[in-house]
């Protein structure tokens, strides 16, 4: 496997707050306590770490009987139990995507072993932990996942599973209706071992959360991954104090958090959402939906008062009451995004999280909560990110003579560039030879011109931006002349934009991750382990 960096100023889109994170530069540091880089402080951040001792032994049995549950093995069994002895964690999560979602869920999974055997090796005992997001209720975010067909065209599959609108993915079970959508991933990936894990993991019965769990189970069993189910009701209940704690100081959380928003707009960033007064950082469960909870001014100087839902069928309670609720059953609140990051490092003794752009712009707000709840902030690294080339896009990429960066933009402008090249060899040339002709030519008369009277310096560059305007406008005519001759020209675009830049994202978030492991087997995610370094914090082209 050949690797090349990209840094991520090149790739578009990328904003400045994760960009001047990776460099972490002065004006990015009092939202991120800790640099990007893991060796920096992962001592110290071990050292400092505390962990209720009769915490750590409640969470690591449920996580032995979560993990046992999707058939772990007794690598996995192993972690848990150096997990139950005192070994830290290292983290990262994502929503539990159909067939195991995007391709960066699988690089999540092993940018965590690579930190957890980085730090073992250093001294600090550590094991890989992700966090199944299972009590998020965005269905439509999950739901899907897009398989390259024989043609190379992507093909988006989805389940018709659901439940009540609005309810956590944890309670979207799977029927009958799933064996199709299986059958049709099978037939995209061929006979596989990667498809016959989709069959032993997406069956009748299984959950969104369940299912995509056997998945990992079997995917990552050689590194003892341990999966969390965030949904655990016995989870919920040892998270209780966190729940409590957002009701009892969400005048601090609101404040802290509105300070936090001003000071990244301030210094430029965004902010990736949005805070005001009413925010309350848990959602409640009612009538099978997560429900989004507020706070309320009743215009005098009593405690707070709460809300949950909307203005039809508006629930209002007196923050006692809210909290009577959450210690009788926790099991049905959960935390918002904000919160979330806290709660996983309240159940884990977590050294370090591993996460992308998105959650990096996050945890520039999160650190406002961990600061108010925990006393401290955990640090967050950037995942592993790449770009697999396969060998038949390989051969487009020199055929054409140009590299993965100049693919990533619109599929109309990458036709162009890919018919501009083309152009017969004698007509590139000719065009070549005219701009140059028309720069030396002016070149020189422009010695002259100065010579005879100055002004007309600028008359004479004015002309030639002209010219060379004139022949681009040329080239740009025949450009589109040799895309209506030539109709391979189209199909190789086409098929470079879906293998590598598929809806104007990044390959490892619009392409499944099974199909890679389907096309190059399981061997794969261990050539991807290898050549993963956590100081390296560029986007990675792999030629397979």
């Amino acid at each position: 496997m050949k690797a090349q960096c990209l840094p991520y100023t090149q790739i578009p889109h990328t904003t400045r707050l994760f960009t001047d994170f990776l460099s972490y530069s002065v004006g990015v540091r009092p939202f991120y306590p800790h640099s990007p880089y893991f060796r920096e402080w992962s001592q110290a951040q071990a050292s400092s770490l505390q962990y209720n001792p009769s915490r750590r032994e409640r969470v690591s049995a449920i996580l032995e009987r979560q993990n046992a549950s999707w058939g772990a093995g007794s690598q996995t069994l192993t972690n848990i139990n150096r997990l139950r002895q005192g070994a830290a964690a290292v983290v990262t999560g994502q929503q539990v995507g159909l067939f195991g979602g995007p391709m960066f869920s699988i690089y999540k999974a092993l940018t965590a072993v690579k930190l957890a055997e980085e730090a073992t090796a250093a001294g600090i005992d550590a094991v890989p932990v992700f966090w199944l997001a299972t009590s998020d209720h965005d269905l439509a975010e999950v739901n899907h996942v897009s398989l390259p067909g024989s043609d190379g065209h992507l093909v988006t599959l989805t389940t018709s599973s659901h439940s009540v609108a609005g309810a956590p993915v944890s309670d979207v079970r799977f029927g009958e209706e799933i064996l199709p959508v299986v059958d049709e991933a099978a037939s995209l990936l061929g006979d596989s071992e990667a498809a016959q894990f989709l069959r032993e993991a997406y069956r009748a019965g299984e959950s969104m959360g369940t299912a995509f769990a056997r998945l990992f189970t079997r995917l990552f069993s050689s590194w003892g991954v341990i999966l969390l189910d965030a949904s655990d009701a016995e989870l919920h209940r040892v998270a209780e104090p966190i729940y409590r704690a957002a009701v009892e100081r969400s005048d601090d959380l609101v404040a802290a958090l509105l300070n936090r928003g001003q000071a990244l707009e301030k210094a430029g960033y965004h902010q990736q959402v949005k805070v005001t007064e009413s925010t309350v950082l848990l959602f409640a469960l009612r009538d099978g939906a997560r429900t989004a909870i507020q706070r309320r001014n009743n215009g005098s100087e009593q405690a707070a008062e709460f809300a949950i839902g909307g203005e039809a069928g508006l629930e209002k309670l007196s923050s006692a009451e809210l909290l009577d609720r959450i210690a009788s059953a926790p099991e049905r609140f959960s935390p918002n995004v904000l919160l979330r990051p806290v709660v996983q490092d309240y159940l884990l003794p977590t050294i370090a999280y591993a996460g992308g752009a998105a959650e990096a712009a996050y945890f520039a707000q999160v650190g406002a909560v961990y600061e108010v709840l925990l006393g401290r902030v955990t640090p967050i690294v950037p995942r592993f990110s790449a770009t697999l080339v396969e060998p038949k896009v390989q051969r487009w990429l020199r055929q054409y003579r140009i590299s993965v960066p100049d693919t990533l933009q619109e599929p109309e402008a990458l036709r162009r560039t890919l018919a501009a090249l083309t152009l017969p060899e004698g007509l590139q040339k000719a065009f070549d030879t005219a701009q140059q002709s028309v720069e030396e030519s002016f070149a020189r008369l422009r010695g002259a011109l100065e010579k005879l009277d100055p002004t007309l310096v600028g008359a004479s560059e004015t002309a030639v931006s002209k010219m060379n305007y004139q022949l681009d406008r040329l080239r740009q005519l025949a450009t589109a002349a040799e895309l209506r001759r030539s109709e391979v020209v189209g199909r190789h675009a086409e098929g470079l934009t879906q293998a590598l830049y598929p809806s104007g994202a990044l390959q490892e978030r619009g392409v499944a991750g099974i199909y890679f492991v389907a096309r190059h087997g399981t061997e794969l995610l261990r050539s991807i382990h290898d050549v993963i370094r956590t100081d390296c914090h560029d986007h990675q082209i792999l030629e397979l």
